[in-house]
């Protein structure tokens, strides 16, 4: 089966004059692969905040403009940018348990927000191998905030963050994978070649209650997330047993 890490989709649309301004101004196409992944994914990771947007399938230009997002409005903007610049790129989808959630979901409306959520990391070939990114979605102000907030914990599943070693994550580029919800996973897809070809498939923000999420919820969350950059993590009614990390999964792998 033949594979295409590197075209132009409706997802991302990466000839789209914001994203080629924006790759001009950095000059990333003159530097080796690994600074241009690199430059790609500081960008992503900590220019664009963290936050909620009016959908996951957003193009990626879209995402740019908004100057926000999470795990799979990120790393669609990440894939883009990383294709412009001739890096080839794959998508991995998955669900979270929506604990990861926790404390960015309103406590009013938790209960009713679905059980697993969709997540996603994008994959880059680099150096003769796959590489999972995914520790582009938290920016370094909100990471900062809750490494504040729970300085004895090495584990956390809930605010945004799935990881192990809160204190110390993998995060930063340095040719190796990246990592901040993996232990929140709870279901694997498996891998597409680009968004467009998962979320053809996987949608969760549709009907009545994604009409709720787009014109309400996501506001409230975002604001919540403001919070938690400025240094107010809010509390989880039920106390620290709701901080104990999800179950992990083995997660699918491809050869390159």
């Amino acid at each position: 089966m033949s594979h295409d890490y590197l075209s132009e989709t409706p997802l991302l649309d990466y000839q789209s004059p914001a994203i080629q301004t924006l790759i001009a101004q950095r000059g990333w196409t003159v530097l080796s692969d690994g600074e241009r992944i690199g430059g790609a994914y500081d960008f992503v990771r900590n220019e664009i905040l963290f936050g909620y947007n009016s959908d996951d399938a957003l193009p990626a230009s879209q995402v740019l403009s908004d100057g926000f997002g999470q795990c799979n409005t990120k790393g669609t903007l990440l894939m883009a940018l990383l294709r412009a610049l001739g890096i080839p790129c794959r998508f991995h989808g998955f669900t979270i348990d929506k604990g990861l959630q926790r404390g960015v979901v309103p406590e009013l409306v938790y209960p009713l927000a679905p059980r697993n959520i969709i997540h996603s990391w994008i994959e880059v070939q680099y150096r003769g191998e796959w590489l999972e990114l995914e520790g582009f979605i938290l920016d370094l102000g909100v990471l900062t905030a809750l490494q504040a907030a729970f300085p004895e914990r090495s584990s956390l599943c809930a605010y945004g963050a799935g990881t192990d070693c809160l204190q110390a994550p993998n995060v930063a580029w340095s040719g190796k994978s990246t990592y901040i919800q993996k232990t929140g996973i709870n279901r694997d897809f498996g891998v597409f070649d680009s968004p467009d070809a998962f979320y053809a498939d996987h949608r969760q923000l549709t009907g009545f209650r994604g009409l709720v999420y787009r014109l309400v919820i996501r506001h409230w969350m975002n604001r919540r997330v403001a919070q938690i950059r400025a240094g107010y993590v809010p509390s989880i009614p039920g106390g620290d047993s709701n901080l104990v990390p999800a179950k992990s999964i083995s997660i699918k792998k491809e050869a390159v």
